[in-house]
């Protein structure tokens, strides 16, 4: 006899778990070099996606800058090719530049491990700092948006206007090797596929295990009122700053492996249309839920690829009617369709009971409250 720990809703979530890990591990079997290459970069976003849906999903800080952090990882990553490309002479694009030195902070991501290491640290000091100014002074809600649009602006300008040091407007690419694995070589894109999915599973695993915990029930608590959590004895600003930290060591993260598979990575990339875009992926798959996150970043990125292959003058506009069709007939994103029966199943079960009262005098309208109160206890942070 099963125990009540293995609920029927529970045994079927870990069977669609079981399920879509095995689908992404078994891809290689059955997509060809091109569709496996695009489903390696739609799982490097979908890591972006989860940090952002920790940020926003379970705080409640909508962040317009996560394109930052994102391509900070990758530049990261991208240096350290580039130099192992040059084959110890400068980068093409700094001789184009007029310099006859490597700069004394290229010099570093020569090694592998250091690039990694810089590629989720770099991201995780700038929030660190942004949230210490921040979360400190309790500047939150529009303002914090702004905030992280500004910086969007200010790194892009920066990285652009470097052209020496950063490849401007072009970025960085003309790297061919990895660990002295030609990346270009089929047997190499299929084992950075799976380094990728291993990390999409890594990540959302910590993910799972964060929103979990007390910890993210006290950022639950922190989103649904923060003035009740400081009054309780919770110092939000700390695990804001947790959050935030953590989210954008994932964004740096899913941009140094989006960056092996895709080749280059310039300003473009970390700019603000990026960054909107990863928001758009976690409100279609539904914010606060770790799946959807995930769903919305690989689907949307596949409608993006299917249609604009398909219909080449048009895919624009049907992604955007897709975005609007979503946000408008599925509030709670596509998530949310998952908790569509039980949902139908309650308001039979509230029809069977009011026995047809409830239409004509109002108490369909009273049960409907009562189970709405019981849902917010049920989900209540603290």
């Amino acid at each position: 006899m099963p125990s009540a720990h293995w609920t029927p809703r529970r045994i079927w979530l870990l069977a669609g778990y079981a399920a879509a890990v095995s689908a992404l591990l078994c891809a290689p079997l059955y997509l060809n070099d091109f569709r496996l290459n695009l489903l390696a970069k739609f799982l490097a976003l979908a890591i972006a996606a989860l940090g952002l849906d920790l940020i926003w999903g379970y705080t409640g800080i909508l962040s317009l800058g996560h394109g930052v952090f994102f391509g900070l990882g990758a530049y990261a990553m991208a240096m350290h090719l580039k130099l192992v490309a040059s084959g110890g002479k400068l980068p093409d694009f700094m001789s184009w530049s007029g310099l006859t030195k490597l700069p004394w902070f290229w010099k570093p991501f020569e090694s592998p491990a250091f690039a990694m290491a810089a590629g989720v640290l770099l991201p995780v000091l700038l929030a660190l700092v942004l949230g210490w100014f921040t979360f400190r002074n309790r500047i939150k809600g529009v303002y914090f948006t702004i905030l992280t649009q500004a910086l969007v602006i200010i790194t892009t300008t920066l990285f652009v206007g470097q052209q020496a040091y950063t490849g401007g407007t072009n970025g960085i690419t003309g790297y061919s090797t990895l660990f002295g694995f030609r990346i270009s070589d089929p047997r190499t894109k299929v084992w950075l596929y799976l380094a990728t999915a291993v990390a999409l599973f890594a990540a959302f695993a910590l993910c799972r295990y964060l929103t979990g915990s007390r910890f993210g029930r006290v950022l639950r608590a922190i989103r649904d009122g923060e003035n009740r959590a400081r009054f309780i004895g919770y110092d939000p600003a700390v695990y804001q700053m947790t959050a935030f930290c953590v989210s954008a060591g994932l964004a740096g993260l899913a941009g140094m492996l989006f960056v092996l598979h895709v080749g280059i990575i310039s300003p473009s990339m970390m700019g603000i249309v990026p960054s909107i875009e990863m928001v758009l992926w976690v409100a279609i798959g539904g914010r606060g839920t770790l799946i959807g996150a995930v769903l919305g970043a690989i689907l949307m990125n596949g409608a993006k690829s299917v249609l604009s292959e398909s219909y080449p003058e048009l895919w624009t506009l049907l992604i955007g009617l897709l975005f609007v069709a979503v946000v408008v007939f599925m509030p709670r994103g596509l998530a949310g369709l998952a908790d569509l029966p039980a949902a139908l199943r309650r308001r039979r079960e509230r029809s069977d009971e009011s026995g047809g009262v409830g239409s004509a005098g109002g108490f369909g309208d009273a049960s409907g409250a009562e189970a709405g109160g019981a849902e917010g206890v049920r989900h209540s942070p603290v």
